[in-house]
């Protein structure tokens, strides 16, 4: 019998006379590592599947132990089905659904009449903490869909029969904890015992499937760590969350209001208005320095060209239509169609391209009311929309021109922090697959080229090609997914788009979708909560707040907002008969960047004294230096005060 081979990271080679399970290969290892193992990763991919799957011959193999990120997966996994079997051995007639890993945790939806409230999350921890003080064994056994059937109708599980009956597979299978068990395909840990912090956060409704025509369910949202210090960790960034919550935060600064009467659409008050204008105005700049062209075009069009861009048979139910005239229009939910139409109106030569445009239109895509957040799930928005046309040969270079401008941005605003995807084809697509390889491999090869790690986030491309997704990880450690680049082949090939070679023939252009901050609306969400509201000097709203004493030093301080106003500072005047510490607790709680605090002293001396963000304060300073300085801080956008920079 011919061996089979197991190939190992640090390259050596593990052989067996049968296709041996994971654990049977950390077994050979070592007591310890078979101990510790928890799941694996075969053939460089990222899915961990389950330490109990069979491996072939050549397989590549890296173990997941409790040390590797990855393990996670697997922990959360099994925490969802000791919440199920804590649910249920505290209310047997509650049958189960679905609980799947999400970010930062997992979730379980309950068939059930009760309403879980605070205390009932408490009685389950406590269960949960019973449960793993048994430290059961987790058994995988393989079922027959016949068998499955049969078990699961008698208890009265008539969802996982759903389940069951819609996999249309042979076998199924189960895993069981002691007495309990759940239908599920893994990962899961050898014993419950390794499941070592674990919590139940909040609840919330759901519809079975996401359907709102199909039963609600009640839903439990919970997390699980490695340790408890991650868990306190993570459980203190929540609380801190609600604090940031960029809606709570919208309100108490002023920036923005929602009304039923346009739901999902926000209105952006003037304080609102100040930060969307000054990061259009920057991103302007930036379109100079790196030659793009900004273009208006239109905000509704006839549906011809969506069914000629791929949309109307791939986007339909994210999209808005009207009647006019007995014809058949959209809103627009993307530039890109209207930009290859743009394109197509001029006669173009290898010499004019790369064409860069760029679109602050706005735009309108149909989110359901369920999902809809805030600012970081809108239906009316706008985005720092671009396309770069360019030949093939360009490709390459323009790429990381976008790599390097999105770097640029992102450490003016104080965000170096990310992680890149690269998502490929979905399984709802426009193109053959030879174009999909073209458009892949030249996205993978640009960041190989520029030596960016990146992982593969498989099928989750857009329809007409695949994309690079830029992941910010905030303040806080969380995850949103902000600027995205993408490949297209397709979409120029649709609208028939050419340009004239150095050979004097037709050429067809590539299409690179481009956008750095994402959308403004969520963009601001996210940075708001980032930041905690406390932004730079150059974003503030309101950048210098100017605090008499007494009403004896009005004259004074009027002058000097007549003065800052002239510098194009944006500064107001707090002339209330109020005590200075409530001027001051009010300013603070606008997060105004600087305060001028005017006594008889600066009034006398013709000086100011400044409280600086950091909550420090500078007495008796010329007003000349702290205008010169402040202005060269807004000019250069800077994100610290220079008197902090000194420090």
């Amino acid at each position: 019998m011919s061996l089979v081979r197991i190939h190992l990271p640090d390259n050596s080679i593990k052989d067996f006379d049968h296709e041996p399970t994971v654990m049977e290969v950390a077994q050979s290892i070592g007591a310890g590592l078979a101990k510790a193992t928890l799941g694996a990763q075969l053939n460089g991919q990222s899915e961990v599947v389950d330490f109990r799957t069979q491996l072939k011959d050549g397989t590549k193999l890296k173990i997941i132990t409790l040390k590797d990120p990855e393990s996670l997966e697997v922990i959360r996994h099994s925490s969802a089905h000791l919440m199920a079997q804590a649910v249920q051995e505290l209310w047997p007639e509650i049958k189960v659904t679905i609980g799947p890993v999400i970010s930062h945790g997992f979730f379980y939806d309950f068939d059930s009449n009760r309403n879980f409230s605070p205390e009932d999350l408490e009685k389950i921890d406590k269960k949960m903490q019973e449960i793993l003080q048994r430290n059961e064994e987790v058994i995988k056994e393989v079922w027959s869909t016949e068998k499955a059937i049969e078990v699961f109708s008698k208890m009265g599980e008539n969802f996982k029969v759903e389940i069951i009956k819609d996999l249309n597979t042979k076998e199924v299978s189960i895993y069981r904890q002691g007495e309990w068990f759940d239908l599920c395909r893994g990962p899961h840990v050898q014993k419950m015992g390794q499941i070592k912090a674990v919590k139940t956060l909040h609840t919330a409704g759901a519809y079975w499937r996401g359907d709102e025509t199909k039963p609600q369910l009640q839903r439990i949202y919970a997390t699980a760590f490695n340790d408890k210090k991650d868990l306190d960790k993570y459980l203190e960034n929540l609380e801190e969350a609600k604090k940031r919550d960029h809606r709570k935060l919208g309100k108490e600064l002023g920036l923005f209001a929602f009304t039923h009467l346009a739901p999902g659409s926000p209105f952006f008050k003037p304080k609102g208005a100040i930060i969307y204008r000054e990061l259009q105005n920057y991103l302007r700049e930036l379109y100079l320095n790196y030659n793009y062209q900004e273009v208006l075009s239109p905000q509704i069009y006839d549906v011809e060209l969506y069914k000629r861009s791929g949309h109307y048979d791939n986007y339909l139910e994210n999209m808005y239509f009207i009647d006019i005239d007995e014809r058949e229009f959209s809103v627009k939910p993307m530039n890109c169609p209207g930009h290859c139409v743009l394109y197509k109106d001029d006669m173009r030569s290898y010499r004019d391209m790369p064409w860069r445009v760029a679109d602050f239109g706005r735009l309108h895509r149909h989110e359901r009311s369920g999902t809809m957040h805030g600012l970081t799930r809108v239906r009316s928005f706008c985005q720092d929309d671009a396309h770069i046309f360019c030949r093939m040969d360009q490709l390459q270079s323009e790429i990381q021109n976008v790599m390097s401008m999105l770097n640029e941005i992102y450490e003016k605003l104080g965000m170096p922090n990310y992680k890149i995807y690269l998502s490929t084809r979905p399984e709802k697509r426009m193109g053959s697959d030879e174009v999909w390889d073209q458009s892949e491999q030249a996205l993978e090869q640009a960041l190989k080229s520029l030596n960016l790690p990146y992982k593969i986030n498989p099928g989750d491309g857009a329809f007409y090609g695949p994309k690079i997704d830029i992941i910010f990880i905030d303040a806080l450690e969380r995850e949103w997914q902000l600027g995205t680049m993408q490949c297209d082949f397709n979409m120029p090939k649709a609208f028939e788009l050419s340009y004239v070679g150095e050979d004097n023939k037709e050429h067809q252009p590539v299409m690179i979708h481009r956008a750095i901050l994402g959308s403004f609306e969520r963009f601001i969400g996210v940075y708001l909560e980032h930041t905690a509201g406390r932004l730079a000097t150059w974003l503030s709203p309101v950048q210098v707040k100017i605090l008499n004493v007494t009403s004896s030093q009005n004259e004074y301080c009027q002058q000097l907002k007549e003065k800052l106003f002239s510098q194009k500072v944006r500064v107001e005047f707090d002339d209330r008969n109020e005590k200075l510490g409530f001027k001051i607790r009010e300013a603070q709680l606008q997060k105004i960047p600087y305060m001028l605090i005017i006594g008889d002293k600066e009034v006398e001396g013709g000086k100011v004294s400044v409280r600086l963000p950091n909550g420090e304060t500078k007495y008796g300073l010329e007003y000349k230096e702290f205008s010169e300085k402040l202005i060269k801080e807004i000019h250069n956008r800077d994100l610290t005060s220079p008197w902090q920079a000194q420090d």
